[in-house]
């Protein structure tokens, strides 16, 4: 196949390539992208466009390592996978994490957490620079649900497995990674780590309205997070961790319980089904990063495609004219991995539930009223407001509020109450979680986002 583009010569299937490039990066200003196209093993194509650092007018090359958000995982499913094979670890060993005390539920397995259902709730944290302060994660690794009873995308499992690994390998997370998968496919220039050390230079991360983020960033959960890598060698990765595995664990990992009507998530992996090319990706996205690797092992070609702007619009674009021209039959819900939870009206009906919300610094005293427009009005530790609410097949309850958790925790980055509740049989109680949360970057830097355990009783 012919990849040329503009300004190489002759006519290829990519030829509008950089003119495409040009357009979305004007479009939804963004820095830069990197594109890499690997095929057969090799690198058939990479380019770049934009600026790596917008303050030094240094522009992007292939060369660039990029910060891959949740394209770790795949990294760390990896590892966790060649210990499987090395008989440190097993898929389905129970992995040791902080459960409440009177939690009904056993311990989660590898595999469950590989394949985010082990039981915990949604969860990130960020903390810029040696001297801000950091979210303790131990406190909010509690289980949410039975482990194997459903689906939740959960960076603490992944935490929980970096931990694992260590012990099972006697060494830290990152050099694990490096000599067990990086090494042995000669990928010299990917890493696990808070910052790009070099040698090659990296991009520096942008919010949505072009401020920089700090050089370092940390985060509790470095397996799920903290990958860095230039395009082509992550587009070598795609289609290359396959050669480090026995074929049944390579099996598994594509084994994808499904999660939405055209993706099912694998070990570390979103796997497509229902018809069209079997497609194996994972997408990234937090402060500074949208990427996306995308392999068909089938026609053995991979694709990755990096960008440093926290907005995905320029990382979708680009992903969206490169497999239509590469792969005739790709569908872009091959690779989302949305899940379906449509919103419905609220119907409770109006009145009062008191309660508490868990925090870990103490219980704080919850009330949640229920207008007859279907609205609610929440107070939390005496600050109350008013906000729209809808419910949905998993919530009989959701509302997002402006609304600030009076914890420490929430106040570092947190500034936002979501509420996600079920009535019980009884009609008397409503329980679900509590979630603290900032939205996106528009102000600031993107925040964290912490679960809660919420209990509440109708008056």
């Amino acid at each position: 196949m012919v990849y040329t583009q503009d300004g190489a010569g002759g006519a290829g299937v990519l030829a509008g390539l950089g003119a495409v490039c040009a357009g979305v990066l004007g479009e939804h200003g963004c820095p830069s992208v990197s594109v890499a196209v690997a095929e057969r093993g090799e690198v058939v194509l990479a380019e770049a466009y934009g600026f790596a650092d917008v303050a030094a007018r240094r522009v992007a090359s292939p060369q660039t390592a990029y910060a891959l958000a949740s394209i770790s995982k795949p990294f760390t499913a990896t590892a966790v996978c060649v210990a499987v094979d090395e008989g440190l670890i097993g898929l389905d060993e129970p992995v040791p994490v902080p459960v409440a005390g009177d939690s009904p539920w056993g311990e989660p397995t590898v595999r469950q957490l590989l394949r985010h259902r082990g039981g915990f709730g949604m969860h990130y944290d960020f903390h810029y620079g040696a001297d801000e302060p950091a979210v303790d994660a131990e406190r909010y690794a509690r289980l949410r649900r039975a482990p194997g009873s459903g689906y939740e995308y959960a960076n603490l499992g992944f935490r929980a497995l970096g931990r694992l690994l260590e012990k099972a390998g006697g060494q830290p997370l990152g050099s694990f990674v490096r000599e067990r998968v990086f090494g042995p496919l000669g990928l010299r220039n990917c890493l696990l780590a808070s910052a790009y050390p070099g040698p090659a230079p990296s991009a520096v991360r942008y919010t949505v309205d072009g401020r920089p983020y700090p050089r370092v960033m940390g985060t509790s959960h470095p397996g799920a997070t903290l990958g860095w890598a230039p395009a082509p060698e992550l587009a070598l990765f795609g289609q290359s961790y396959a050669r480090l595995l026995k074929p049944a664990t390579v099996a598994a990992m594509r084994d994808g319980v499904p999660i939405n009507a055209h993706l099912g998530y694998g070990l570390g992996w979103c796997v497509s089904y229902g018809g069209g090319p079997l497609m194996i990706s994972h997408g990234g996205g937090m402060g500074g990063v949208a990427a996306m690797l995308v392999t068909v092992p089938d026609r053995e070609l991979s694709v990755a495609v990096l960008t440093n702007s926290t907005n995905k619009a320029a990382r979708d674009a680009v992903v969206q004219y490169v497999m239509s021209a590469l792969v005739p039959d790709y569908r872009p819900e091959l690779i989302s991995p949305l899940t379906q939870d449509a919103a419905r009206p609220a119907e409770l009906p109006p009145g009062v539930w008191s309660g508490r919300i868990v925090a870990p610094e103490r219980d704080i005293p919850t009330e949640v009223r229920v207008l007859p427009d279907g609205g609610v009005e929440v107070s939390v530790d005496g600050e109350r407001v008013t906000g729209p609410a809808d419910a949905s097949a998993e919530w009989d309850l959701r509302a997002d509020l402006p609304l600030q958790l009076p914890t420490a925790d929430a106040r570092l980055g947190g500034p936002r109450l979501g509420l996600a509740l079920r009535l019980d049989g009884a009609g008397r109680e409503l329980t679900g979680v509590a979630y603290a949360y900032k939205n996106g970057d528009a102000e600031g830097l993107m925040g964290n986002f912490l679960s809660h355990s919420c209990e509440l009783t109708r008056r």
